[in-house]
Parts: structure tokens; sequence; C-alpha cells
């Protein structure tokens, strides 16, 4: 509601798309649509981390924002292939070539090659995932191996308990196999496994390269941490994967419940709240005049 109402994304959705390019083959495009706006970065950098390649959208009118540039370089730092697209052809005060200039001279990627399109009239669409085939290298990893998946998000359902989004990188995971969460050495047992299309679709098993949903029966809610490695029990990785930068609050606010007596009231739905989004820091703290309540830390105002 609040992404229509602003019309800016704020959580990363996926979307496994299977694509029959011009050669004939057919590919699977594991995508992840991730906010562009300063405030989510953490979501940005969280979702290019399970990425090998990148689509700079820029606005064919507008020309590069801030935040184009800041997320580009947080592309390139983490070795990820940038391809310039520009969106919005359609539009009366599109002017291509200039943005064309403009990522060149601001951003300073190649974009003598940059892809123009339309999103509202589907124009050059099939040129972009044409791009993606021909310039984003396929998935490392083994898919033999051990098993190790990198836990990008996570959120809480009511019906499931927590859901998980993994990136496979080594091996593959199946329903009802018994996984382990290598950061708190906690067990479970794999219920069921599957992808966005951008609906939940259920799938036998998860390989190496795919990106999609784990549930486990996970009640607890800092059971599941982003950035964790998950592994099999009886045939565990040797070590974890790298997992994300810690990132650093910007925006500080306290909370306080109106009655005390909803203090764990709102100890739970931080938590909740926290399992969403990890960007958000929280810690109890006591004011003379409030009573008990915590203090919260944000990366922006949004």
């Amino acid at each position: 509601d609040i992404e229509r109402e602003r019309g800016i994304t704020i959580k990363a959705q996926t979307a496994a798309l299977q694509y029959k390019a011009n050669d004939g083959q057919v590919y699977q495009l594991n995508l992840i649509d991730t906010p562009g706006h300063v405030d989510f970065s953490y979501e940005v950098s969280r979702s290019l981390s399970a990425c090998e390649g990148a689509l700079l959208v820029v606005d064919a009118s507008q020309g590069v924002e801030a935040q184009s540039v800041a997320n580009c370089y947080t592309a390139i730092d983490l070795g990820v292939e940038v391809t310039a697209v520009l969106n919005k052809i359609d539009l009366p005060s599109a002017d291509p070539e200039r943005v064309i200039q403009e990522i060149e001279d601001v951003i300073g990627v190649d974009a003598t090659d940059a892809v123009r399109c339309s999103a509202k009239t589907g124009e050059g669409v099939r040129d972009v995932l044409e791009a993606v085939v021909a310039k984003v290298p396929p998935p490392k990893g083994n898919p033999d191996g051990p098993l190790k998946a990198l836990v990008i998000d996570a959120w809480f359902d009511n019906y499931v308990g927590v859901v998980m989004l993994v990136r496979v990188v080594d091996g593959v995971l199946k329903p009802k196999e018994k996984i382990r969460l290598m950061a708190t050495g906690a067990e479970y047992l794999c219920e069921e496994v599957g992808v966005f299309t951008p609906k939940s679709l259920s799938r036998q098993q998860l390989s190496a390269g795919e990106v999609g949903f784990v549930i486990a029966g996970i009640k607890e809610l800092a059971a599941a941490k982003v950035g964790d490695t998950v592994t099999l029990a009886g045939k565990q990785a040797a070590e974890p994967l790298a997992g994300f930068k810690e990132v650093k609050p910007q925006v500080f606010a306290g909370l306080y419940p109106v009655e005390s007596n909803q203090f764990e009231a709102l100890r739970t739905a931080l938590e909740k709240l926290s399992l969403n989004d990890s960007s958000l820091m929280f810690e109890p703290e006591n004011s003379t005049a409030l009573g008990f309540g915590f203090r919260c830390g944000f990366l922006g105002l949004l």
C-alpha cells in the first residue's frame, strides 16, 4: 500500500522467468527488483550480493539521480556486471542522448550500447532481456557440493512462520531434508521450497544459482538472520558464506507505548518488523517522563 501511495519500491521483490532468447535457447532468469531510494540502500546491497549482473535503470527524461550513482558504485564494488537501461523513452520529454552522456560523465559507466525501453508500453523490453542473456555471466557454483545458501531476506507469515529468501550458491535443497543455520547451529526440517513468478510456486528442489524461498517451520523471529548460511545437517558445508556488511542507522527515534503493559507487545511488533527490514535497529531505553520504550535507528525518514 505504501509503495502504491508513494510510487516507489520499498521491499525487493524476486521473480524467476523462463525466457527463450533469439539464439533459440531457453534461459532461467532470476530477477530481483530492488528499491532505488537511498533510504532503502541496504535492500539493494543485499540483493546485489546474490546477483551476477545488474540493470542500471535510468529515467530517460529526468536523467541520473544521486541514488543511481550510489547504487551503481555498490554494484561495481561487489564485482557485478552493470548494464545501462534507459526507461520511459515514450515520454515526450525523453532525451536519451543527453542521459547517455550524463551516465558516462557522472557515473563513469560506458553507456554507448544502453538499452532503450518503455516499461509502460513494453517497447524494448525484449531487448533488455537479450542484453541480460548476452552480458550477464551465468551463476558459478557446484550443484554436487555440500549445500550453501545465502539468506538474503526473511519475513514472518502468520500461517507458516518465518519464510527465508535464499540464493543457492552450491548444492541442492529439497523438501523433507534437515537443514542447519550456520550462525546459530539450529536445525529444522525443510517443509517447502519454491520460487516467485512473481506468485509463489512450489518446486521439487532449488539448485545452485537459483533464488527462491524456504519454509522450515521456524517460529523464532531471531533464528533466521539475514546474511546467514543454510546448509544440510547431514552434509554440512565446511565454512559459511561471507555475510553482509553491518548497516549503520542514520536517523533515530524513541518509541514508547501509551500503556506500560503494552511494552512487550511493542517489542514483539518491532522484532517482526526488524525481521522484515533488517536495517532497523532497536534497543530498550527508559525515560523518566515516558517510561519504558525503545530507541530505534533507521536508514532514513521513509
